[in-house]
């Protein structure tokens, strides 16, 4: 039996959940903006007590590994390496955006020829964005995408794509195509356990000493004006 503990602060969801060979058995998760510092570990702390667990009988720690928000990404990294280290188990890393996928096809079903594309948002009209069919397989690889009204038409002439994640806010006012569904999925430490349990299995661990989050765009800082 594998206990596994999953991180989810790619998002301003703050999402903690505990799954034993591959199914949820409980999660937590909060939406409190700027705040994934303060949440997270006392979330793990309660949920661990609520399921009668200790850290000691985990056997590894998984995190969503990104794209998202860089602060968030670094928070979750942070904590998952610290334990970690601490309990000298593995660390597993999982795509958020596919994680996401799974949980949308889990919530809204569809067929061979629906295709879901979950959303991050990047500010602006940009979204950092994936598109996989039912079975996972990647149709669009991770991307940066500007929205506008022809986002992802030729897809939508002939497949169903099912949008979700706060992303999906803005391509709702642009996208307008009858083959375009929008659902209200988000970043969630549930939609991993399934994906981290697999990697258990084949051993597909992390380096917990040189692993970083995948940001997927460089980050960048603004430079204050100079008082004059």
């Amino acid at each position: 039996m594998a206990i596994l503990l999953h991180i989810e602060t790619a998002t301003p969801v703050c999402s903690i959940a505990l799954g034993i060979d591959g199914d949820c058995v409980s999660y937590k998760e909060l939406i409190k903006e700027n705040s994934h510092s303060s949440l997270v570990t006392v979330m793990i702390d309660e949920l661990l007590k609520e399921q009668g667990l200790t850290t000691a009988q985990l056997n590894a720690i998984a995190i969503s590994y990104g794209p998202g928000s860089y602060t968030g990404l670094r928070i979750g990294t942070s904590v998952a390496k610290g334990m970690c280290y601490a309990l000298d188990i593995p660390l597993l890393a999982v795509s958020t955006l596919k994680s996401m996928a799974w949980g949308m096809r889990q919530t809204y079903g569809g067929d061979q020829n629906t295709l879901y594309c979950p959303m991050i948002d990047a500010r602006r009209m940009e979204v950092y964005a994936s598109i996989v069919d039912a079975r996972l397989v990647s149709v669009l690889d991770d991307s940066a995408v500007i929205l506008d009204e022809h986002s992802f038409e030729a897809l939508l002439q002939n497949k169903t794509i099912v949008f979700a994640g706060d992303g999906s806010i803005k391509a709702k006012t642009v996208i307008t195509n009858d083959n375009a569904v929008f659902i209200e999925t988000q970043a969630s430490s549930r939609w991993m356990c399934e994906l981290a349990a697999n990697a258990y299995r084949e051993q597909a661990f992390a380096d917990t000493a040189y692993f970083t989050p995948y940001y997927l765009k460089e980050f960048q800082t603004t430079v204050p004006r100079k008082k004059v």
